[in-house]
């Protein structure tokens, strides 16, 4: 199995969404493909808020860090950067569109829409069955020295 960006560049990140390190995380792995990054992810039960259906906050959580990963992939290959730039989520927005089912793979898919040097706008999806049960739109930025999480990968 191929390496996902998490893995590729950020293997200590103990991040809870997508951190490779953290042993009780969520593990989601993004990867690359053209101007999309895309992460397919299975639930387990215990990420359920009732029988049969994925918990809003977790996700909340998956498509947070799947679309800063989408931001800071962006900024890497905007500056022609070898490691990607330490990117933070400055808002977030998640629309549920229908419950999302916890019986087999989900598929975030997200993509920049606007950038700057040091910020993206990235708009994600989460899919069931080839259906989209949630939607994300957020801002995230690249952090400067100083920021608590400017070493975190």
């Amino acid at each position: 199995m191929s390496q996902c960006l998490q893995e590729q560049y950020a293997p200590d990140s103990v991040c809870y969404g997508c951190g490779p390190a953290n042993p009780q995380g969520l593990h989601v792995r993004s990867f690359a493909d053209g101007e999309l990054v895309v992460a397919d992810w299975t639930p387990a039960s215990h990420h359920e808020a009732f029988p049969g259906m994925v918990n809003g906050g977790i996700i909340g959580s998956i498509l947070d860090c799947h679309c800063n990963w989408a931001a800071a992939w962006h900024l890497m290959g905007r500056h022609g950067l070898s490691q990607p730039p330490c990117t933070v989520t400055a808002t977030y927005t998640i629309d549920m569109k229908r419950p999302t089912p916890s019986a087999g793979p989900l598929r975030l898919v997200a993509r920049v829409v606007e950038a700057n040097d040091d910020r993206c706008v990235v708009e994600g999806t989460l899919e069931a069955g080839c259906r989209i049960t949630a939607t994300c739109r957020g801002v995230f930025v690249a952090v400067k020295p100083g920021h608590p999480a400017y070493h975190r990968w």
